[in-house]
């Protein structure tokens, strides 16, 4: 008798009532092709539902309930992942209070996982993937038809094999050039004339580059760099050293691309992989460049522009391992590579690493916990690392390896810092400082390039009328529109995008002085054409015109063909591109981050003034930085005019530490929302409740419903092992009205929760929402560890 198989499935239902997978049994005719990683359909509360396979076994815990567990009904797909990959699925759902079904599908391919849906008759059905390989047919000629002569009406049989005289061709291209050849190509294909055979087509232009072996000679630094990375790889026969992140601080332009680059060649060496993740899609362009001039076509590349198609054959590029370098932004984290060794996280401190809809992960956290599954090495790279990184290397979490130098050996560039505030009091009404001004024509003139940061895109901010203060507000999400000249004049909300005709006259008092005010990258570029000499050319890059497809390569490629110019563009614009010719960077107004509410504002300012100062003077040229603000003494902004990131960081602990901020806490923020702004404050308010009487319990020392706790220092400063790190130290703040109190018709409160930093916040409120019903209409999300509190 056959023993009996038994499969773990994780059903695709995305609530969090669901927090692990369910026993299945795997029938016999099933066994051939049921695996982990594999999407099955299954019967689940008396519907069919699909689900994923996370793990085989013999054995049942208890074997009384043999009889209960129901079959697998169907397999219906080939393994998206491995058993590892499902462990790193369960615990980003519990680290980040996410459904299983929702992190599973991280490592599904884009788009091509079946999927039920009810038909009009309320019957389930099953729809398989519509995005898959796509195969060309491909027709050549055989040695046969050498000697072949057609007759003499066969005028397309003989057209077709005089084409394919020349060379192979796609069937589709070949019936462009002759037209109804399908009836030809059979019968010279049954002949043996012609071969006929299909061939996998990539999606979207991939260049054929040959891999190169121009490997750059390393600085000192780069080389005491790249012996650490080596070490923790264990490659040349040294010795691994622990798996801890190690914090790559390198300047701008201290080379670190190029020690990822020789890590990657030594990972490739001994059969492994590696997955590089950039912040931006608009460094991706330049970014793939070089890596593919490195290792050819061993590099696939996974982001959000790419189209579903093509996202499907890039993945698949990985998953057959012929791809064994995969470069993207934070998705590309999952792609199915084979034996991954190395995993490189550039411009680690972005905000955009943080996940922004369920499962709200931190990419920095999810790579260090794949790395240690994997036992690979990870690598944070950074000018201007994050705070929390750089606590961590102080606590011994991380190790660290510092470029203090460019590669070049140039210095980093001098920044000058402007007073907007004198300059407006000296006459100067335009936005553009004289010091600015003048270094831009004499850079124009030096026939040199220039980039200019604005990190607002649109022609102004708002509009506002000069008789009675009235500002034209988004009804959807309660802030003001945004004014933009192109392609016609119009106010665009932001958040919603909806989008109206500009006032001719204040509908509240009738006047016709609507004062554009806040100047954006649309006014930016309309003055700057005024400034510069006729001819020159400034390109603009922001959302508005890097929207749709290649938008960023567009953009870029404008600017590095254009022999002198001007680069004029939002935060994308600000860190890991490489321009030589650039030498003068200037940044037309400062203030616009430090004015956000948010307890990262300085650190942000710091960090993307450092940022775009760097592309500045990369190559033989010396480089120069113009700073304008209305707030030159704040220790932002002067620690970025000194490159003195210890005057930043002094300020920032002591502030943080007072109020209770990462990385001496740990943040879980609390969204409600809903159309009904009476329902969503009822519902804020019996949650605040809640979380204050569970609150009052651990501080009495009642750890239930915790699990998996870190020691920490509770009440009576002595550990605590079953507090589930929150007692004397938890802080419940609000219920209160979000920043952007109403967006897309919503009304938005939320509740933010403060704890000892490695608390387990997942393990403490869990409890609370597992199979939680909420008001009808009012939905709730937590954010674990948010990136912003808005």
């Amino acid at each position: 008798m056959q023993t009996p198989l038994y499969a773990q499935v994780i059903v695709d239902i995305p609530t969090r009532a669901l927090d692990s997978a369910f026993d299945y049994e795997v029938p016999g005719e099933l066994r051939a092709t049921a695996q982990a990683g594999c999407c099955v359909l299954v019967d689940f509360a008396h519907r069919p539902v699909l689900g994923y396979i996370i793990g085989l076994f013999e054995t049942l815990k208890d074997p009384s309930t043999a009889e209960k567990i129901k079959p697998i009904k169907e397999v219906l797909s080939t393994p998206y992942f491995d058993t590892v990959s499902a462990k790193l699925a369960q615990w980003i759902a519990r680290e980040y209070m996410a459904p299983l079904s929702e992190t599973i599908h991280l490592f599904a391919p884009p788009g091509s996982a079946p999927k039920l849906k009810k038909d009009e008759n309320g019957i389930w059905q099953l729809e398989h993937p519509g995005i898959g390989p796509v195969d060309d047919r491909w027709v050549t000629l055989t040695e046969e038809a050498c000697s072949f002569e057609p007759k003499a009406n066969a005028v397309k049989q003989r057209a077709i094999i005089e084409a394919l005289r020349i060379g192979e061709v796609r069937v589709a291209e070949l019936g462009l050039e002759i037209s109804a050849i399908t009836a030809s190509l059979k019968a010279l294909e049954k002949r043996g004339l012609i071969r006929i055979e299909s061939r996998r087509r990539m999606r979207g232009e991939r260049p054929l580059l040959p891999a190169t072996q121009d490997i750059k000679d390393l600085t000192k630094g780069q080389r005491d760099a790249l012996s650490v990375v080596l070490n923790s790889l264990g490659c040349e026969g040294a010795t691994p050293i622990p798996p801890a992140p190690i914090l790559l601080d390198g300047v701008t332009g201290s080379g670190k691309t190029e020690v990822y680059l020789q890590a990657i060649r030594a990972v490739l060496e001994q059969g492994g992989s590696a997955v590089v993740l950039v912040p931006e899609i608009s460094l991706t362009p330049q970014t793939v460049a070089r890596f593919r001039a490195r290792f050819g076509e061993q590099v696939a590349v996974l982001h959000s522009r790419l189209s579903a198609g093509e996202r499907f054959d890039q993945w698949d590029f990985v998953r057959s391992g012929v791809a064994r370098v995969v470069v993207g932004a934070r998705s590309a984290l999952f792609a199915p590579l084979q034996d991954l060794r190395l995993i490189i996280i550039d411009e680690e401190h972005e905000s955009s690493y943080k996940q922004s809809s369920s499962p709200r992960y931190v990419t920095r956290e999810v790579a260090t916990k794949m790395a240690q599954l994997r036992g690979a090495t990870l690598i944070l790279g950074s000018a201007t690392p994050s705070v929390e990184a750089l606590h961590a290397v102080q606590t011994g979490a991380y190790t660290t390896v510092q470029l203090p130098q460019r590669a070049s050996g140039k210095l980093l560039p001098p920044i000058q810092i402007v007073n907007l505030s004198a300059e407006f009091q000296s006459g100067n009404k335009t936005m553009f400082s004289q010091p600015l001004q003048k270094a831009l024509l004499e850079t124009i003139e030096r026939k040199e390039k220039a980039v200019l940061l604005l990190n607002k895109r649109g022609f102004a901010s708002f509009l506002l009328c000069r008789d009675c203060g009235y500002v034209p507000t988004c009804e959807n999400c309660a802030t003001s529109f945004t004014y933009h000249e192109q392609p016609t004049p119009n106010l665009t909300c932001h958040h919603c995008g909806d989008s109206h005709p500009v006032l001719a006259k204040c509908p509240e008092c009738g006047s016709p002085y609507l004062k554009q005010l806040g100047p954006g990258t649309q006014f930016a570029f309309e003055q700057l054409k005024a400034l510069l000499p006729e001819g020159t050319p400034i390109v603009r890059m922001d959302a508005d015109t890097t929207r749709g497809k290649n938008g960023h390569e567009r953009c870029l490629d404008e600017f590095i063909a254009a022999p002198t110019g001007v680069l004029l563009g939002t935060q994308m614009i600000a860190k890991g591109l490489d321009f030589p010719e650039v030498t003068l960077v200037g940044v037309l107004i400062a203030d616009t981050s430090l004015k956000f509410p948010d307890f990262r504002a300085p650190e942000r300012t710091f960090q993307l003034l450092e940022q775009v100062a760097g592309r500045a003077g990369r190559a033989e040229k010396d480089g120069r930085v113009i700073v304008q603000t209305y707030w030159p003494e704040h220790v932002a902004i002067r620690a970025a005019a000194t490159h003195d990131r210890e005057l930043l960081l002094a300020d920032e602990r002591e502030a943080r530490s007072e109020l209770g901020y990462p990385p001496y806490t740990r943040l879980a923020n609390i969204l409600i929302w809903g159309k009904d702004l009476k329902t969503v404050t009822s519902e804020a308010m019996n949650l605040a409740n809640q979380l204050d009487a569970l609150s009052g319990k651990l501080t009495e020392g009642d750890g239930a419903g915790a699990q998996g706790s870190s020691s920490i220092v509770g009440a009576q400063g002595e550990p605590d092992r079953d507090v589930p790190s929150l007692s004397a130290n938890f802080q419940i703040l609000g219920p209160s009205p979000c920043v952007l109190a109403k967006r897309q018709g919503s009304h938005r409160w939320h509740i933010l929760i403060k704890a000892p930093q490695g608390a387990d916040l997942p393990g403490l409120l869990a409890p609370l929402f597992k199979g939680r019903k909420t008001t009808p209409g009012v939905n709730i999300a937590i954010d674990i560890d948010p990136a912003d509190l808005l």
